[in-house]
């Protein structure tokens, strides 16, 4: 092991990093330090400040910021005299992305990437931002400027005893924020969803479909709060209602440009309120979270779209997004990050065609047009002088356009894609991010898990998410002191895992076991369950942190109460919790999410839009998970497409073994003393595949009918 640098500040480090992000700015003029004990340390010995910069690897405008201040090499002079420049990639270490955006937020009203953080050298901050121009402009002072009179003042010891004052207050404002725990109460009743769904509703946009009148970002919770509110709804209208606004918000992702239309795959939000031109960087959180809402529309509307935007969101990333040096029988891994939104220096080049890009390509001049019809590929374009595609004229009316059959404008359509998809594949690709996150493979293994279950080809989607289980299990997994790492990348196991990645990969984990019945995802579930428990959970103070307590101690340690671009890893870990209730004796996993939700029941009730996952937690508690325990070595054809055409929000899918002997084998795998009610007692009838439906300790007789066993549930309901 080589000895530690003297001063490793001298130089820049980042090259002995795995994080694609930090490698890229691995050759910077800066002397880029990542986030660890040597750089801080290096800091209180120089006695100067650390400026923090945080990014991702296929974040815009980090590289905007790149090109203009951290190339330029007086800029850089000025930060490796005055400053310990320190470079954190988001997606490796939330737990400082979310200490820093809180203060962000707090001090100037928004927050994002590029962060930029002036801290102390213990890590208090005292000047925040986002982007800065190289040069001042729009009343936005300049980078260089700013890092002038930041050392300046630094140097003046006035100046500093301010700076060191208002660092006090802004990690007071953030340990505040972060740390802050509720007075408990009572936990939201069934009239949650209402409440949720009426705001979102209240919030929706009727014209153009989706949130808001600026911007749109998918919220796929929100989608979720509305079909689920739907099934309970007390009148036929406000059920109506409900559907609509989540049906219109699909429906604008489907058609938008939000979707990859040629390739599969949805990109980060879109920077219009039409749904047209997107933020064009593909993150692997999305393309597991907007399918999963999909897959519930499509079950509750019936619309074909809705399944085909999540087929092929799954064979996108089977193709680009898969590691292909896993331990499973097809030689697969865990799944990639990011798509950067950028080729040949270019937002968006690789996505986007003119006319004449599209003729060439399709070897047919009529298919040709009805493409460009199709999709709105016109010679003016919609983004920079080319189109991004959108759907833009029906299958029906290019049909009476064109006075043929819509079978086939849609297979010319289909024909004329695949070729436009091979014309792509010589462009030059986006970069690509090759980290493998626990929880966001987590995300992805629950969207296939679901797929497997709804799409007819479910058995491919089944066996990819094994795989990357499989491959995160042996990668990340400590069974010897159960523990996970978060980060994968090129053999290299890096960070300690955050609740995200054990929440996440517990209900990846879970899921997957309900559709495929293997005792041993079960197992893997609940070791992330207990691990949560273990290190996550406060009993005194009622909540689940999202740092480990044996982890790093840093300015705060942060809670996850809030849903932003992935969901609240709180409200995932207390459904998750709940759910996995069902197979233990003892009621801790139980008691654990009630406490979280008493704790923060106020808040949810107060903004449950802001706290959709810990409100779909919330209805899980008061209603209870919709148990089906399946008691066959199969489940049986026509019951999987039984399940796969109803929308069961809340269902807990069980598969128990035939014999007293095959469950306690499994009883012996899970380290299960005794079997849990989900299983006890429940044998099948006459030989043959038998159900059980049960919720809230009322079940159903014992069924060789799924769907009698599903009508009794929701008539008693």
């Amino acid at each position: 092991m080589s000895e530690p640098d003297a001063d490793p500040t001298e130089r820049n480090r980042l090259d002995e990093e795995e994080s694609p992000y930090l490698r890229q700015h691995a050759d910077n003029p800066v002397n880029w330090q990542p986030w660890d004990q040597q750089a801080l340390d290096a800091a209180a010995e120089r006695e100067v400040p650390i400026f923090l910069s945080v990014g991702y690897s296929a974040c815009h405008w980090c590289h905007v910021m790149e090109d203009e201040s951290f190339e330029d090499e007086g800029i850089a002079e000025i930060l490796n005299e005055n400053f310990v420049p320190i470079k954190v990639d988001r997606e490796e270490r939330p737990d400082l992305d979310s200490i820093y955006q809180t203060i962000a937020q707090a001090v100037t009203g928004r927050g994002g990437w590029p962060l930029s953080v002036w801290l102390t050298p213990d890590g208090r901050p005292f000047y925040v931002g986002t982007y800065f121009p190289k040069e001042g402009k729009r009343g936005q002072p300049g980078f260089r400027n700013l890092l002038a009179s930041i050392a300046d003042s630094w140097a003046d010891d006035e100046d500093r005893r301010e700076m060191d004052r208002r660092a006090d207050q802004w990690t007071d404002a953030i340990e505040g924020e972060l740390e802050s725990v509720p007075d408990p109460g009572e936990a939201p009743g069934e009239d949650i969803l209402v409440s949720a769904a009426d705001a979102a509703v209240r919030s929706a946009d009727r014209e153009h479909g989706g949130f808001g009148t600026g911007q749109k970002f998918p919220q796929a919770g929100r989608v979720h709060l509305l079909l689920r509110a739907a099934e309970g709804a007390s009148d036929d209208e406000t059920a109506d209602e409900y559907r609509e606004v989540a049906a219109e918000a699909l429906s604008a992702m489907a058609e938008g440009g939000i979707f990859d239309h040629v390739g599969g795959g949805f990109h980060r939000y879109t920077v219009d309120r039409e749904w047209v031109v997107p933020h064009f960087e593909k993150m692997l959180y999305d393309n597991a979270e907007i399918p999963r809402a999909m897959l519930a529309g499509y079950q509750v509307t019936g619309d074909d779209r809705y399944a085909e935007a999540a087929r092929r969101t799954f064979e996108f990333v089977e193709r680009e997004m898969t590691h292909s040096e896993g331990e499973g029988e097809a030689g697969r891994g865990g799944f990639y990050s990011t798509l950067d939104a950028q080729s040949e220096g270019q937002e968006g080049k690789f996505y986007v065609w003119t006319p004449d890009e599209i003729r060439e390509a399709v070897s047919d001049d009529t298919a040709a047009d009805l493409f460009c019809d199709r999709f709105g590929v016109t010679e003016s374009g919609n983004f920079e002088g080319k189109t991004v595609l959108t759907i833009n004229e029906s299958i029906p009316d290019l049909a009476d356009e064109y006075d043929v059959s819509e079978q086939e404008v849609e297979e010319t359509v289909e024909d004329a894609r695949e070729q436009v998809f091979e014309a792509r594949a010589e462009r030059v690709r986006p970069r690509r991010d090759e980290k493998v996150l626990a929880g966001w493979n987590g995300l992805m293994i629950s969207a296939l898990a679901e797929g497997a279950l709804v799409l007819d080809d479910g058995e491919r989607w089944a066996d990819l998410a094994a795989d990357a289980l499989e491959f995160v299990r042996e990668t990340l997994w400590d069974e010897t002191e159960e523990k996970l790492s978060r980060r994968f990348k090129d053999g290299d196991v890096a960070i300690e895992g955050y609740l995200e990645d054990y929440a996440f990969l517990a209900r990846g984990a879970l899921n997957l076991y309900e559709v495929t019945g293997d005792p041993d995802h079960l197992g893997f579930a609940l070791d992330l369950a207990d691990a949560i428990q273990a290190e996550f959970w406060d009993a005194d103070d009622g909540t689940i942190y999202f740092t480990p307590e044996s982890g790093e101690e840093l300015v705060a340690r942060p809670q996850e109460p809030h849903d932003q671009s992935t969901p609240s890893s709180l409200g995932v870990a207390a459904d998750t919790l709940l759910a996995l209730s069902q197979f233990r004796t003892d009621d801790d996993f139980a008691d654990v999410a009630e406490r979280v939700l008493e704790t923060r029941g106020q808040q949810i009730r107060s903004n449950p839009l802001q706290h959709a996952s810990l409100a779909l937690a919330a209805d899980r508690y008061a209603r209870g998970s919709l148990e089906v325990t399946v008691v066959a070595d199969d489940l049986p054809d026509s019951w999987r497409d039984e399940l796969a055409a109803r929308y069961l929000p809340t269902r807990l899918l069980s598969r128990r073994p035939q014999t007293d002997d095959e469950v306690a084998t499994w009883l012996d795998r899970l380290g299960l003393g005794e079997a849990p009610p989900i299983w006890a007692e429940r044998d099948q009838r006459d030989d043959d595949p038998t159900v059980y439906v049960c919720r809230n300790f009322t079940c159903s007789p014992p069924n060789t009918d799924l769907a009698e066993a599903l009508d009794w549930a929701e008539d008693g309901e």
